[in-house]
């Protein structure tokens, strides 16, 4: 098996609201939108989309419902502190949750986090010293 991840499936118990999060808050555009799953334009990463959250537990053989932190956290790399802002303060005027601040990290990058509306986390981050970053943006 290789380093490669085909698509990202959140699990969601909303799926308005949650394309509502996605592509009014913070912009992302429909690529298809199957009505039990969604996905998005990928601009160059992994292909994101959404699955109603039974639905996806039933798939992959477990129950749906789920407690505390899973254990998986999105990053997002930025070329600039100020693009870091910017995405938190997009993602809290959406209805995302401010999990950390954005500040100075002790590595010595910048970054902050938020969680979507169903609690997916997402860490925004910059670090000047990431030459070699794959950045979204």
């Amino acid at each position: 098996m290789q380093a490669h991840v085909s698509s990202i499936l959140l699990g969601v118990q909303d799926m308005d609201r949650s394309k509502r999060f996605y592509t009014e808050g913070l912009g992302w555009k429909v690529q298809n939108d199957y009505k039990i799953s969604v996905f998005f334009v990928p601009h160059g990463g992994s292909l994101v989309g959404f699955y109603g959250r039974d639905g996806l537990a039933d798939m992959v053989g477990v129950g749906p419902a789920g407690n505390g932190f899973s254990g998986v956290v999105f990053n997002y790399v930025v070329r600039s502190e100020d693009r870091v802002d910017q995405v938190l303060d997009e993602a809290k005027k959406a209805g995302g949750k401010i999990l950390k601040p954005a500040a100075k990290l002790q590595w010595g990058g910048y970054g902050g986090s938020f969680a979507d509306p169903d609690g997916y986390i997402w860490n925004i981050g910059y670090s000047a010293e990431g030459k070699d970053q794959h950045y979204a943006e």
